[in-house]
């Protein structure tokens, strides 16, 4: 059966996947409330159509830190593609292309930052995790830099690593399972668990490039102005997927907030639990500037390499465009916050 929805793959990469490694993907922390409340929060927003508007042309290409993509998705950065495919975030970053779309390539990624890059025929953020000498982390953003990536996403909720208790259960360590070429020691766990990243190190990151820098992680407004004083260029409204702080709240729920507080000074972006067009349709009327798409890109990888990812993002693609018209809103700028109730 050919899958046709978001769901459809999930349950084609559970069966298709090593039981640890799809615990290694989906798993929250703790109790996986906020895990499960992501998605839960979008079921709960109302939307508001409006009628008798030519919809007749849909137009939803836009710009993320001024780079032109067809749609307001984005690829999540997720850690060790290749343990859902043999190709890896190779294969990822090719359907990105394909897509006319931007991946945000993790630290944690399989592959070196090089390789991925070689491979793109779109445009790449790297999303940053400090390492604790910031000498070494240097390098990396400046690699980075060199490679021709177009920002910085710094991970800002993970002081310490989650506690996630799938992984606990199946001795799960990912250092022990698969290469992570852009870390200079293996031991990531150790590192995540010590990661020493305050807004001083804004300030340092700041100084070491000339590439705009987005916060991921951000839930609060208070946060949000701080991040504007430390001029960052962009927040992502993340909970890390639940994966961190259980009982934390979703990030659909987090955006208004911040939104409201930045007032245009920087662009928002979100992710977390989104699954269908219309998810995105509430995204982007709370105010997000584009969406990150996380564990489905993962789901489309173990199902069918660079085809599967690119058939999500398709997927979604064809969704916004079927809710975009049936709530009547022809374009991006036509989304605003008179389309949900809440």
């Amino acid at each position: 059966m050919r899958p046709v929805n978001l769901f459809d793959y999930e349950k084609l990469a559970q069966e298709r996947l090593e039981p640890a490694i799809w615990d290694f993907y989906h798993g929250g922390s703790d109790d996986e409330v906020t895990l499960r409340e992501c998605r839960r929060a979008f079921e709960r927003i109302r939307l508001r159509p409006r009628v008798l508007v030519d919809v007749s042309t849909i137009e939803m290409r836009t710009t993320v830190l001024g780079t032109p993509v067809s749609m307001p998705i984005l690829i999540a950065p997720t850690a060790a593609h290749g343990l859902a495919h043999a190709h890896g975030e190779v294969a990822t970053v090719r359907a990105a292309g394909q897509s006319e779309t931007l991946m945000i390539v993790s630290t944690t990624a399989a592959l070196g930052i090089a390789e991925v890059a070689a491979a793109a025929s779109g445009p790449l953020w790297f999303q940053l995790y400090t390492h604790h000498s910031l000498e070494i982390t240097g390098k990396l953003v400046r690699q980075a830099e060199e490679l021709g990536y177009r920002a910085i996403a710094l991970t800002v909720d993970i002081p310490r690593l989650g506690n996630r208790e799938r992984d606990l259960y199946n001795k799960f360590v990912l250092e022990e399972r698969t290469p992570l070429p852009n870390y200079p020691s293996q031991d990531i766990t150790a590192l995540e668990r010590h990661m020493i990243d305050t807004w001083e190190t804004v300030d340092w990151l700041r100084a070491t490039t000339k590439l705009p820098i987005l916060l991921k992680g951000i839930l609060t407004a208070e946060d949000a102005l701080l991040a504007i004083e430390h001029k960052v260029a962009g927040i992502i409204v993340s909970n890390h997927g639940g994966r961190q702080l259980d009982g934390a709240i979703p990030s659909i729920e987090a955006l208004p907030e911040v939104v409201e507080a930045v007032k245009g000074r920087c662009e928002v972006y979100v992710d977390g639990g989104i699954r269908r067009g219309t998810d995105i349709l509430k995204a982007l009327a709370l105010g997000a500037r584009a969406v990150l798409i996380g564990r489905p890109i993962i789901w489309g990888l173990a199902v069918d390499g660079q085809q599967g990812v690119l058939r999500v993002l398709e997927i979604l693609r064809n969704e916004l465009e079927m809710a975009m018209a049936l709530a009547g809103r022809p374009n991006l700028a036509s989304i605003d916050p008179s389309l949900l109730k809440l």
